[in-house]
């Protein structure tokens, strides 16, 4: 009886007989460090709002207690930078004579001030309904040009989500370049562009935000780094909306006399599997290649702090990136399983697979590819300069009703499948920690 028992054990667990020390990740642990993250007096972790300075306290103090060491010329495990925030003040814009909606304006800018009249200097385009929305919108907020966008009417439902999210204002690097990007988005149809006048008044500040990022020195191979991440930052508490209208259903709402969007699955989750994975690779064997811990802050308003810190980690010293997001509910393939975005791009994904034989946990390639999910994560900026980065998720994003909502609780997860996932990425990372196995490298984009 014993024997049977035993091979029956076997797959109902990622902590089995393969690595028995995952075991060391506690359920208990988990939930205590979700529950403070995601609790109340955290207020949301919005940006800039003192409840996601609060939740950088806790995990400086998670990583202290851990024993992990700052990144090399840090003194502490904050990795600041400053933005700039400009809020809009006053908005106009024509079109071949004709006034446009505040809800079909998307204005992106650097500038404190736009006042255009037909500017020869200002490139007019249209984002056609054959084109990818999300990836032309990324390309041209980051072009650094003045553009104004014609937005076919298809993409409403999107253009409707980012103009909620650009009424409250634009965040851009200081210190940066020094050239100035205007780029102002219109939807509608319009068979030609014969005349066109912007007037914008906006009001900057200059505000501070950090990652918290900590590692564990490798052994042989130290100057290899393997990177695990998420993002701290989330909604916030939501106002009830003044919009009206179409626009009005597209953004966040408090709903029953709640609030606060807490962020337990997006992404105190992932959060917590990252601290997780820390104090079990701290107290484990000294690992081969350097391991990096790091939460990133302003995910929700554009990837700042991923961005930030890609620009200050060797790509081609990073021979891997873990990043988690949103584990906190069994994903469509059932209990013991989770998604790797990206997942034909390297053998990434092979590799964990491989290293997870004998349990019953397995990864799937992404089932959302219509999503776009691969660059809309933390770990894009450092796939984009050929890092094998993939995000490791959970989430049936498809029909997630508590997405983005004040309903994403701790109450609303699973924290027994936190755990299981967190202890599926322990075992599954082995042999890229210890330089066994490296991923290949997925094309730079230029």
């Amino acid at each position: 009886m014993k024997k049977y028992l035993a091979i029956l054990m076997l797959p109902l667990a990622v902590a089995g007989c393969a690595l028995p020390n995952v075991n060391r990740i506690k359920q208990d642990d988990v939930k205590r460090i979700i529950a403070t993250l995601s609790a109340d007096d955290m207020e949301g972790r919005a940006t800039f709002s003192p409840g996601i300075e609060k939740a950088a306290k806790f995990i400086e103090n998670e990583f202290t207690d851990i024993g992990l060491k700052p990144l090399p010329g840090n003194t502490s495990y904050r990795q600041n930078f400053t933005m700039l925030r400009t809020r809009p003040v006053k908005t106009a814009v024509t079109v071949n004579g004709k006034a446009i909606a505040a809800d079909s304006v998307i204005v992106s800018t650097t500038a404190p001030a736009i006042d255009w009249a037909n500017n020869a200097d200002v490139q007019v385009v249209s984002l056609t309904a054959a084109m990818d929305f999300n990836k032309q919108y990324a390309a041209y907020t980051s072009g650094g040009k003045k553009m104004l966008v014609v937005v076919d009417p298809k993409f409403t439902a999107s253009f409707k989500r980012i103009a909620a999210r650009a009424s409250r204002g634009s965040t851009t690097f200081m210190g940066g370049t020094g050239s100035t990007q205007s780029v102002v988005m219109v939807l509608g149809s319009f068979e030609k562009v014969n005349s066109f006048a912007v007037k914008y008044e906006g009001k900057s500040e200059q505000l501070q935000l950090c990652n918290i990022a900590g590692m564990i020195p490798g052994k042989s191979e130290k100057e290899e780094y393997v990177v695990f991440s998420g993002h701290y930052d989330h909604l916030g508490i939501i106002k009830p909306t003044k919009l009206t209208g179409k626009l009005a259903d597209m953004v966040v709402k408090p709903m029953a006399g709640d609030s606060i969007a807490n962020g337990a699955d997006d992404d105190a989750s992932g959060v917590t599997a990252m601290i997780s994975l820390a104090k079990y690779y701290k107290h484990g064997p000294k690992p081969q290649r350097t391991l990096i811990f790091v939460a990133f802050t302003a995910e929700e308003i554009g990837g700042y702090g991923s961005t930030y810190f890609g620009q200050h980690v060797d790509p081609d010293k990073t021979v891997a990136m873990f990043n988690i997001e949103m584990i906190g509910k069994p994903s469509k393939f059932g209990q013991n399983s989770a998604f790797i975005t990206g997942y034909e791009r390297s053998d990434f994904g092979e590799i964990l697979q491989r290293n997870l034989a004998g349990t019953q946990f397995k990864f799937y390639p992404d089932p959302y590819p219509q999503q776009n999910l691969f660059y809309r994560s933390d770990n894009a900026t450092l796939a984009r300069l050929g890092v094998p980065a993939h995000t490791i998720s959970t989430d049936q994003i498809d029909i997630d009703k508590l997405y983005h909502t004040v309903g994403d609780e701790l109450s609303s997860l699973d924290v027994n499948n936190i755990t299981l996932t967190i202890r599926a990425i322990a075992l599954s990372s082995r042999t890229i920690i210890s330089g066994k196995d490296t991923p290949k490298r997925i094309p730079k984009q230029e």
